[in-house]
This record gives C-alpha cells, structure tokens and sequence, in this order.
C-alpha cells in the first residue's frame, strides 16, 4: 500500500470551523451535514430546524443540497460534509457545476480519515485533491483552507458569494465528543419543512 503524502499538518480545529460557518445564521441558511462527524460538529454548534442531518445516507450531501438549493433559490444553502462522505459522491459534483445553483456552496471538513469506522487514511491522504476535483468540474470558486485566516475568508465567500462554491478545509484528525441530534428521520424532515415552508 502506498504511503500517505507528506503534507502539511493541519492546524484547524473541525469545531470550531464548524461554528465559524454558521455563525450568525439567522433563517436563511439552510445547512445539510454529511453523516457522521459533520453532523455532531453542526450539533455542536447549535441545533437548528434548518439543519437536514443525513443519518446514514452517505455520498448523498451535495445532491440533496443541489436539490435545495434549485427548489429554494431565494435560500443560502451550505452543505457541510466530510472527505470520506465527499469522496462517495465526486460524480455530484459535475452534477452541481453543469446545474450551477448561484446560492449553493460546499464545505468540506477534511481530516483525511474516515473517522466512524477507525480514523483509516482516505484519499485525500494519499494526495486526492477535492478542491482540483472541484475546480476541473466548473465551480465558480474553489479553494483550499489551512489556516484561521483563510477561514476567515472563506466563510465570507461561503456564505454570501455566487455559486456553486467549494472549500477543502484541512482539519486536525481531532474526535471529540459525540454532540447526537434528533435521530428519527420523518421528524427531521417535517421539522425543516415546517421551519421552511411554515405549518400549513
């Protein structure tokens, strides 16, 4: 088996990278977690109605993101996955360039390990570039983030700049605390539709 790539050990903290992308949210932003990690980040940083945790759907982010996004064009939608999760689904994201949702943006939170199953090396490990990956496909804006002054920036274009946007955040391959929430999928979905579309 080849050897992981030297790379540049991250610095970022996956937590408080999350928080720093749903910030000040308010009812705008509509955020869909990948599973696993990405979905106790977002937990962790405050449970929201407009939050669709993905339990157990993995790859299917970005595509139930482009799918909100197209149905929901006056709404920032920002999915929030991880690499493994990424790595599942990179034939969406043609799907996503050639579709071109002006409010879509993709972050993914990469500690270049599969953290459910044993913090085995994903690709990206190994030198698999999502953000090159994201750039060959068309999106308007893709980018690498190392460090907290980048984030800075990132999460400004992340949230507010013309889609469809890509950011690889580079993150320690930290594990903290599971923060679980909501686990019955028909509750999550009559809760994001009830935030979204209101009771009736």
């Amino acid at each position: 088996m080849r050897k992981p790539i030297k790379q540049a050990a991250a610095s970022l903290e996956r937590r408080a990278v999350m928080r720093a992308l749903v910030a000040e949210r308010g009812d705008d932003l509509l955020v869909v977690p990948g599973l696993g990690s990405t979905t106790y980040d977002l937990a962790a940083a405050g449970d929201h109605p407009l939050n669709f945790y993905l339990w157990g759907a993995m790859g299917a982010a970005a595509m139930i993101g482009l799918g909100l996004a197209l149905a929901q064009p006056k709404k920032r939608v920002l999915v929030a996955t991880g690499d493994g999760e990424m790595l599942m689904g990179l034939g969406g994201l043609a799907t996503i360039a050639v579709q071109r949702p002006r409010n879509l943006a993709i972050a993914v939170i990469d500690n270049e390990r599969y953290a459910e199953t044993g913090l085995q090396h994903t690709h990206t490990a190994h030198g698999v570039d999502l953000t090159g990956i994201a750039a060959a496909a068309g999106f308007e804006s893709a980018q690498t983030i190392r460090s907290e002054r980048e984030l800075a920036a990132a999460v400004e274009l992340l949230r507010h700049a013309p889609g469809p946007i890509f950011a690889t955040i580079k993150v320690r391959p930290d594990r903290p605390p599971f923060v679980l929430p909501e686990k019955d999928g028909v509750e999550l979905k009559n809760r994001f539709r009830r935030a979204l579309l209101g009771a009736a």
